[in-house]
C-alpha cells in the first residue's frame, strides 16, 4: 500500500481550517450583532444604541424592568424582513454541511495517515468533504451579504411597539457578527478547494504490491543463512585442539 502521509500536509491544514470555521459559523449565527442600530430617542433605549441579529434584537435600559431587553424574532413573524428570515435557513444549513464536512474530512485524513487496506472510496471521500466545505461557505456567505447590504442601504424593519424600536435608525453599521461569519465562510471556501484539489485522491495504483512492498515501515523481511564449510562436515576445527602436554 503507498504511504501517503506526506502527501496531505495541506489538506491536514484545510481540516484544522474547517473545524475553526465552523466553530466561527456557529458563533456568527448566535451573536446578536447583525447590525448595529443607532436611534435618536434615548427615553427608552437609553444606550442609543440597539443590536439586530437574526434570532432577537436587543438594547440597553435604564427606564424598563431589565437592563438588557431582548426580543425574539421568529422566522414567521410578519415584520421579519427576508434577509432575517433567510438567514435564520441557511446559517444552520450551513452548519449541518460544515459537520459533515468535518467529519468526512477526518476520514480522509485518516485513509492517508493510517495504513488503511481498503482506500478504494478515497476519491470519493475527499470529494465529498470538499464538496460540503464549498456548499457550507456558499451558504454561510449568502445571508451575510444579504444582510450587510441592508445595512449599507439603510433598510428598516417595522418592529412592534414591545420591542420599543423605531421603525428606520438615524443610521446603521455592520456588526461583528458578520465580520466574524465572512471570515468563517473564507475558510470554509479555502479548505474545500484543498480537498477538491488533493491530487493523489484521483490517482490509484494499478495493481497491488506484495505486502512487503506496500509496507514501508516494515521493509522486506531479512533471513539470516548460516554458511558452513563443505569440507568440515562433522569435524571440529584443529585450531581449537589443545596440544598435548608430554
Amino acid at each position: 500500500m503507498m504511504y501517503l502521509a506526506h502527501t496531505a500536509h495541506w489538506q491536514f491544514l484545510g481540516l484544522m481550517a474547517g473545524v475553526l470555521a465552523w466553530i466561527l459559523i456557529m458563533v456568527a449565527t448566535g451573536l446578536n450583532e447583525w447590525r448595529l442600530w443607532f436611534v435618536d430617542d434615548v427615553s427608552v433605549v437609553t444606550s442609543g444604541v440597539a443590536w439586530v441579529g437574526i434570532w432577537r434584537a436587543c438594547f440597553y435600559s435604564h427606564v424598563l424592568s431589565e437592563i438588557e431587553n431582548c426580543r425574539g424574532i421568529a422566522i414567521s413573524d410578519p415584520f421579519a424582513p427576508a434577509e432575517i428570515a433567510a438567514a435564520q435557513v441557511l446559517m444552520v444549513l450551513a452548519l449541518i454541511c460544515g459537520l459533515v464536512g468535518n467529519i468526512t474530512g477526518a476520514m480522509a485524513m485518516r485513509m492517508v495517515y493510517f495504513f488503511v487496506e481498503d482506500r478504494r472510496n478515497m476519491r470519493l471521500v475527499f470529494v465529498l468533504a470538499g464538496t460540503m466545505y464549498l456548499l457550507a461557505g456558499t451558504l454561510c456567505s449568502v445571508p451575510l451579504a444579504w444582510n450587510m447590504s441592508s445595512v449599507l442601504n439603510n433598510s428598516s424593519i417595522h418592529f412592534p411597539p414591545e420591542f420599543h424600536l423605531p421603525a428606520a435608525p438615524v443610521r446603521q453599521q455592520v456588526g461583528s457578527a458578520i465580520a466574524v461569519g465572512v471570515f468563517a465562510s473564507v475558510l470554509m471556501l479555502v479548505s474545500g478547494l484543498l480537498f477538491l484539489t488533493y491530487r493523489y485522491a484521483w490517482t490509484a495504483p494499478s495493481s497491488e504490491a506484495p505486502r512487503d512492498a506496500r509496507d514501508p515501515l516494515r521493509g522486506p523481511r531479512t533471513q539470516t543463512v548460516l554458511e558452513h564449510n563443505g569440507d568440515n562436515q562433522g569435524r571440529d576445527n584443529p585450531a581449537f585442539h589443545n596440544k598435548e602436554v608430554s
